[in-house]
């Protein structure tokens, strides 16, 4: 899957003269965290939730209500802002996109192209898509088996779901300690559960776990 694809479009934007009062109510009134800092049309900045929390006067000031506001109002979001910003282009896949979040330790990336704001995927984004692509939420049954690494083992396995009377909803592989096996989970609908096991069992594959797949319920502590 593409950024493109899946990017969030109309971004929310400000200009580095942007008051900080005036960000940290735009961030409140549409329940964002971050906002790109665009100016004539190109990309020079972002402003996070935490950056115009962090420059906030400290609670201990003897500074009045009124003070605070005024100082903040003439804030501009330029003195604050990170730049330069890191961002990928709408060609970028979900995987890579996944990759540079998780290594550069960001929130989110703009999605540039020909140097103008198009778009934004955020790492809220990106776990709403793996909650998709794993088919969170969707009824059915699932089921893990290790499988030897070599071509035609996973077709096998999904035409063993298929004359099973099931419907793959997704799947998933992982490596193992061993690099000759796979541990492939596939969650599908509507297979007898019986002659899937019967037929798994045949083409040689150690099954790991095999259950229906409920929404999991969090438990709230007291």
């Amino acid at each position: 899957m593409l950024i493109g694809q899946c990017m969030q479009q109309n971004v929310i934007t400000i200009s580095p003269t942007t008051s900080h009062r005036e960000a940290v109510q735009l961030l409140r009134d549409h329940n964002i965290r971050r906002l790109p800092v665009v100016s004539h049309g190109k990309l020079v900045g972002i402003v996070s939730e935490k950056d115009l929390l962090s420059s906030q006067p400290s609670p201990a000031t003897t500074l009045s209500v009124y003070e605070i506001f005024a100082l903040l109002d003439k804030m501009p979001v330029k003195q604050i802002m990170s730049q330069p910003v890191i961002s990928v282009g709408p060609e970028c896949t979900l995987e890579d996109a996944a990759t540079i979040i998780l290594t550069k330790k960001i929130g989110c990336l703009p999605v540039v192209k020909d140097q103008q704001l198009i778009g934004i995927i955020t790492e809220s984004d990106i776990f709403r898509l793996f909650v998709e692509v794993l088919g969170g939420n969707v009824p059915g049954s699932k089921f893990t088996i290790e499988l030897s690494d070599t071509p035609g083992k996973l077709a096998e396995v999904c035409m063993a779901v298929a004359n099973a009377g099931g419907n793959i909803i997704s799947v998933t592989s992982l490596p193992t300690n061993d690099k000759q096996v796979r541990e492939v989970t596939v969650k599908e609908r509507g297979a007898n559960t019986d002659v899937l096991r019967e037929a798994l069992h045949k083409l040689g594959a150690g099954v790991v776990e095999f259950h229906a797949s409920i929404p999991y319920s969090p438990v709230m502590a007291e």
